[in-house]
């Protein structure tokens, strides 16, 4: 659950401080994935492809 105070009726910062939470935890891509019926085997497939993109990223980074 996200929680934003705010302080001394500063709403635009709140508002931006919600706008980065939502945007760093994925909530808006997930809801739009949720708002349409995608078959298992296509979940699977783009998991698939998800998981293959963060190893890329994380083998791109890595020194040794």
């Amino acid at each position: 659950m996200i929680e934003i105070r705010v302080v001394g009726n500063d709403i635009e910062k709140a508002i931006k401080i919600l706008k980065r939470k939502v945007q760093t935890e994925g909530l808006l891509k997930e809801i739009k994935m949720r708002s349409f019926y995608e078959k298992p085997s296509v979940k699977e497939k783009r998991k698939r492809a998800e998981a293959s993109k963060t190893r890329a990223k994380a083998k791109k980074f890595r020194r040794f």
